[in-house]
């Protein structure tokens, strides 16, 4: 019960510190409010708690030095990636925005700018929660070369990051 507990204390954790994000990046209220509800859905909430913590409410170290984790090297693939996939459907996760052909090709969609501002403001609630720095952007240089994005959402999101974050 212990993961369980401590599992959903980290999820207000973040979803504060993400709410003081979107405070930063102008996200509507009701849109702050709402964001990652998906992680109390029991296809999400279990799994990511059983991946993150241990029985005993022990947080396990996932995480890169950057404050990412690959979802792919859990110890539970088919477990976490059915939660990794319903998580990535939110949209502010740039993931959510990838058209995936029949043969496997993929096209990056324009994201919309209040998801493009949910999903820095993301950045931020993850920075201070994982790394203790609310600046984004030293994350969004070590990564964005993995991150698929629309050329129009890519130029909006540097704007935005570059307007509102000291590099």
């Amino acid at each position: 019960m212990n993961r369980y507990i401590k599992y959903f204390i980290g999820v207000l954790k973040h979803k504060y510190y993400v709410f003081l994000g979107c405070r930063i990046m102008k996200v509507g209220l009701w849109q702050s409010l709402i964001h990652d509800l998906s992680k109390f859905l029991p296809v999400e909430f279990f799994p990511y708690a059983r991946t993150f913590y241990d029985e005993n409410g022990n947080k396990r170290d996932l995480r890169r030095q950057d404050g990412g984790y690959d979802p792919n090297n859990s110890k539970d693939v088919t477990e976490f990636s059915h939660a990794w996939i319903n998580h990535q459907r939110n949209k502010h996760h740039w993931q959510a925005w990838i058209s995936i052909g029949d043969s496997g090709n993929l096209k990056a969609v324009e994201i919309p700018e209040k998801y493009v501002r949910e999903m820095i403001a993301d950045w931020v609630g993850a920075g201070l929660s994982y790394s203790g720095t609310k600046n984004p952007i030293r994350w969004y240089e070590t990564n964005k070369d993995t991150i698929i994005l629309h050329e129009k959402s890519r130029k909006l999101l540097e704007k935005l990051l570059y307007e509102n974050f000291d590099m």
